[in-house]
């Protein structure tokens, strides 16, 4: 399929063939030698003046001031932004002004990355700045950047927000919207708090099979594939339960394993056909054990990445200080409507959930082991309340019906 490129994209491969016609690699491959951040820069220069006469630091281009024979500009690295302070006679102190008479004026995009040396400065009105001393092309950026403008305040103008455009190109999204890449550093540390809080107690991470030949330990729709060697059918995990199972089975005491599991069935911007998920198992445990651990696991996590248990969720300011609250599936169901179902049969029940306008069906009945129960306490219980249902990690006796009704009543 034939691509039309944009007037934009016309324009920039021109000044690639420009810059490749002086003798500049546009791409070049060896190291660029990076001694500092963004970050470090602002944080630390104002108590360390001399650590930085001398500064090495690559990014990509942002922003542009031109004033003739200077320029400021904005540079974007890993860790936030800094302005930079380019002066012609400065990068180019010969008679050849090409560096900056042509390569940094015209050839130069928002969205390049380059790399800069010089030393850090405080500008008139108090801005820490770099003054460049020498810059390198790193990489000429073909595609143009969605220009998000930015006060003083830190107030964003223009930013893209179309939710389709986000997911879809989620590169350029963490490139005009920073702030997006706090949800990528927290979710790597709470899976190294997760994993540093189960190895210190023991627990063995095992990776087990993303093929596999029988689909099991869930109640889901799995992707197939095709063995070419062995000339069989395979399936993509949908869950990794029974593959822990059996380690506990062969003699491990507690593993653990984050797996990506794959499920063909719908999806919608939070709910995704391949996720990951966190489950462990351990021998000779029951499941006040698992909610112990379970509840110190939450409170080590806030602690590890905001210092406080005590956390804004909404509206709402949230503990995770250990112990939690601990309500059984039927007190709750009669805490919410005042209604005590432990003692009805399935009759009652379906009675009961008609009354509540809870859609049931003829197949739940008493001993029914229904993923809607797992469902029913995702966000609740932490999230809404704080507190740990009794029956959630014991083996389930409970109606599905009464999962049913916890699930409207508190859900």
């Amino acid at each position: 399929m034939q691509t039309t490129l944009s007037e934009q994209e016309l324009l920039r491969r021109q000044k690639l063939e420009e810059l490749k016609h002086l003798g500049i690699d546009p791409y070049p491959a060896h190291e660029f030698l990076v001694n500092v951040t963004a970050s470090d820069i602002k944080e630390n220069y104002d108590r360390d003046k001399l650590n930085y006469k001398n500064i090495s630091i690559a990014g990509r281009l942002m922003m542009v001031r031109d004033m003739g024979k200077a320029a400021f500009a904005e540079l974007q690295d890993a860790t936030g932004r800094i302005q930079i302070y380019v002066k012609q006679d400065e990068i180019c102190p010969t008679e050849d002004k090409t560096l900056y008479a042509s390569v940094w004026k015209k050839l130069l995009d928002l969205g390049d990355i380059i790399g800069v040396e010089g030393y850090v400065f405080t500008t008139k009105v108090g801005e820490i700045s770099i003054h460049v001393t020498n810059f390198k092309l790193l990489s000429k950026s073909l595609k143009p950047l969605p220009v998000v403008k930015t006060d003083e305040a830190g107030n964003s103008f223009d930013e893209v927000s179309d939710p389709e455009f986000r997911y879809r190109q989620r590169y350029v999204d963490l490139i005009i919207n920073p702030k997006v890449k706090k949800t990528f550093e927290q979710r790597t540390k709470v899976v190294n708090s997760i994993r540093n809080f189960l190895n210190d107690r023991g627990a063995l991470e095992v990776d087990t099979p993303v093929l596999q030949s029988i689909p099991g330990g869930a109640t889901a729709r799995p992707f197939m594939t095709h063995h070419n060697a062995l000339d069989m059918p395979l399936y993509m995990r949908i869950a990794n339960e029974l593959y822990l199972k059996r380690l506990i089975v062969g003699g491990f005491d507690w593993v653990y394993e984050f797996s990506r599991n794959f499920r063909n069935e719908g999806m919608d911007r939070t709910h995704n056909p391949e996720f990951t998920i966190l489950e462990f198992y351990v021998a000779y445990r029951d499941y006040y054990w698992m909610m112990n651990t379970t509840e110190k696991l939450l409170e080590k996590i806030a602690m590890d990445l905001h210092g406080t248990t005590d956390l804004p969720v909404g509206d709402k300011t949230i503990s995770f200080a250990a112990p939690f609250k601990r309500v059984s599936i039927f007190g709750a169901i009669l805490e919410h409507t005042g209604i005590d179902v432990s003692k009805m049969n399935e009759e009652e029940l379906r009675a009961t959930c008609k009354q509540l306008h809870i859609e049931v069906d003829e197949s739940m009945g008493k001993g029914k082991t229904s993923t809607e129960s797992q469902r029913a306490q995702r966000p609740l219980d932490v999230a809404k309340r704080r507190c740990f249902p009794e029956t959630v990690f014991a083996a389930v006796r409970n109606d599905g019906l009464c999962r049913k009704v916890r699930k409207r009543v508190m859900g």
